[in-house]
């Protein structure tokens, strides 16, 4: 496959996903802020902060509000992690692969991309966007669905599974972290109703709650990030979606599990092996902000690496 066609597919499946999980992203803090008894103690900032991006926010908007961030992480088409500038980039990818994508994912896309177009024409109040965050979830949801169903699981198909899960391992630790180390509610607050909403308000935004209560009776920290991190059976867990990233890339070159050619298979083998043998106990003595910390710089450098293996030279 030509390095540009696999580039194309891999970006859009990723840009789909980056899109999806923004919206998971911000529904974090509408359900904390907005629907929970923390809404007396509101808090935008962190949203921004745990991206990295908070010089880029505070040089266009300045003030934390909730108009400005919803607004710069959902309808800002210069901040190329917004929710527009992922589905618009999405779509012009998918554009130039048209020949080998299948109709049904393009008409989803093309579906997610109407939707975004017409909520920025309007741009309701942060208040008002619960149900623009669930069309883009599920719109995303829909792609997946799509891509797996209707493309062959040849090439293409791995490229997208391998952007799909690295986007997704990296969100769902993100998600996280949001809710864990920036949202932590006050000490006085541990355990209390107000802890237990949060708790359970970020197991929503994953759409994991329904599977979390199958394997444990009660929410509790611990419990929440054992399930987000380690469980392998749960697609949006960290563990699950680097095993799954692991098998496209290794589909990819051709290189038998256990072994390596280049960066990227080396990196993901790595963290692979660290979530099997490692426990939420381990975590924990770390400090589970810092240990969110370290998997998210490494997928950064596995995203990296595979555009420098892949997509850097035509082939």
């Amino acid at each position: 496959m030509l390095s540009r066609v696999a580039d194309a597919i891999y970006w859009a499946s990723r840009y789909v996903e980056r899109a999806e999980n923004v919206a998971r992203f911000v529904n974090v803090n509408m359900d904390l802020m907005l629907d929970s008894p923390m809404a007396e103690r509101p808090s935008w900032a962190p949203l921004v902060q745990i991206t990295g991006d908070h010089r880029l926010f505070e040089e266009r908007y300045g003030e934390y509000t909730p108009e400005n961030v919803t607004r710069f992480l959902t309808f800002e088409r210069d901040y190329p992690n917004s929710i527009a500038s992922s589905v618009y980039a999405a779509r012009e990818n998918a554009r130039t692969v048209r020949e080998v994508i299948s109709r049904e994912m393009w008409e989803s896309l093309n579906e997610l991309y109407l939707i975004v177009k017409q909520a920025r024409r309007f741009e309701l109040p942060p208040e008002e966007m619960a149900d623009f965050y669930d069309q883009v979830k599920q719109a995303g949801i829909r792609f997946a669905g799509a891509t797996d169903a209707t493309l062959s699981h040849g090439e293409a198909w791995r490229f997208c599974r391998l952007g799909r899960m690295l986007e997704r391992a990296d969100k769902t630790s993100r998600i996280l972290d949001v809710k864990y180390y920036i949202l932590l509610p006050e000490l006085g607050d541990v355990g209390t109703t107000i802890d237990r909403v949060g708790w359970k308000a970020l197991l929503n935004s994953a759409s994991a709650l329904q599977m979390y209560r199958q394997q444990h009776h009660i929410v509790t920290p611990r419990s929440v990030a054992q399930f987000l991190i380690f469980d392998d059976e749960f697609p949006r867990s960290v563990r699950h979606c680097v095993s799954r990233m692991q098998e496209a890339l290794h589909r990819i070159t051709g290189t038998p599990l256990g072994s390596y050619t280049n960066t990227a298979e080396r990196l993901v083998g790595q963290l692979k092996s660290e979530l099997d043998y490692s426990e939420i106990d381990d975590v924990m003595s770390v400090g589970l902000h810092e240990y969110l910390d370290r998997i998210q710089l490494t997928m950064n450098k596995v995203g990296e690496a595979i555009t420098e293996r892949f997509f850097s030279h035509e082939s």
